[in-house]
């Protein structure tokens, strides 16, 4: 398989892979192309091997969704790559492409979409919806029946508190505590959070 993305999450996800007994052969990588990653080659993603699985280790859902769509046209498989450190409880399902780190702890009953991403040490509560295309950073708490919509990022450290909804395209700031519904497109920082911008 290979991973899509050389900086600091792909260098992750090759750790989580390494600790799943998942052999990586190469990263994929515009800006690194033609160089070396932890040992292993750095191709372009437009010239990944067709029939090879993959998984995305670049935390921007924008970025994220570009290069799934070049990834799955070329006829790569998206695979999803659970750190044997991490918890994934029962009747929780995880979709295609979905990369979850070690020491992350994803609750009961919860259902996670494609691509989606949990970092280490950050923690999902029961009943809890992601959609496609989620990052939740290191040490973030997502709290129980929560939903967080397509290409929501929640920062390091923050904190969406139980049953909210945070919209699409939305970014929480780290260190963030949610405590009402985040409108789609917003960004909110504080303690509690309050909109600062609409992101571009």
């Amino acid at each position: 398989m290979i991973i899509a993305g050389a900086g600091g999450v792909g260098r992750e996800a090759l750790d989580a892979c390494l600790a799943a007994g998942l052999a990586v052969s190469g990263f994929a990588d515009d800006g690194l192309a033609g160089g070396r990653c932890r040992g292993l080659p750095v191709g372009r993603p437009d010239e990944a091997p067709a029939g090879s699985a993959y998984v995305v280790g670049i935390a921007s859902p924008a970025v994220r969704r570009r290069l799934v769509a070049l990834l799955d046209a070329r006829g790569l498989e998206p695979v999803t790559v659970v750190h044997p450190r991490a918890i994934v409880a029962p009747e929780t399902t995880l979709g295609d492409g979905c990369l979850v780190l070690g020491g992350a702890h994803v609750s009961s009953s919860i259902t996670i979409g494609d691509h989606c991403q949990v970092h280490y040490n950050a923690t999902v509560g029961h009943d809890t919806v992601l959609r496609d295309f989620v990052t939740v950073y290191p040490g973030a708490n997502v709290s129980g029946s929560v939903v967080l919509e397509e290409d929501v990022t929640v920062g390091s450290g923050a904190v969406v508190l139980q049953g909210l909804t945070v919209g699409a395209g939305a970014f929480v700031g780290a260190g963030a505590v949610v405590t009402r519904d985040v409108a789609p497109g917003q960004v909110v920082v504080g303690a509690p959070a309050r909109p600062t911008h609409p992101r571009s």
